[in-house]
């Protein structure tokens, strides 16, 4: 199986723009820039890789808790999950340093500890968190 977006990029950094195409299409020739990446916190000016990179662990790291739910017999009746993706400016430019997930979770009849364990388990697991095997990855869970 294979995955694919294309990126086209014009100009120099500080003042290019570029357009991102998905496989899918959910985005087609969607924009982002120097801006939209590092100056506009707002998320208004389009989008950029690390929100992109966000949007993917959240969603990989719920369809795989999903799984691991269902295997254990309490299947989720929601999970919410949110990737915040932390960006520093280090001396040879910028570097993604974190990937911090909260979820908030609607999963009838489970233990807490459990809960905690296969959540964990998630995390770890993962395609998208082994990918980021060379950041910190962490993980607030709770039961709602």
């Amino acid at each position: 199986m294979k995955r694919h977006a294309t990126a086209i990029w014009k100009g120099a950094l500080g003042d290019g723009t570029g357009k991102i195409t998905t496989q899918s299409g959910a985005l087609q020739d969607h924009g982002y820039s120097f801006k939209a990446r590092f100056e506009d916190e707002s998320g208004k000016s389009g989008t950029n890789p690390e929100e992109l990179l966000a949007a993917a662990h959240a969603g990989c790291f719920a369809m795989q808790l999903s799984h691991f739910l269902a295997e254990n017999g309490t299947p989720a009746e929601e999970l919410k999950a949110t990737a915040v993706v932390t960006v520093e400016q280090v001396s040879a430019g910028f570097e993604i340093k974190e990937s911090a997930i909260s979820l908030e979770a609607k999963v009838p009849g489970i233990a807490a500890a459990k809960f905690d364990e296969l959540a964990e388990k998630a995390k770890a697991g993962c395609p998208v968190s082994k990918a980021l095997g060379t950041i910190t990855v962490t993980l607030e869970a709770k039961l709602v």
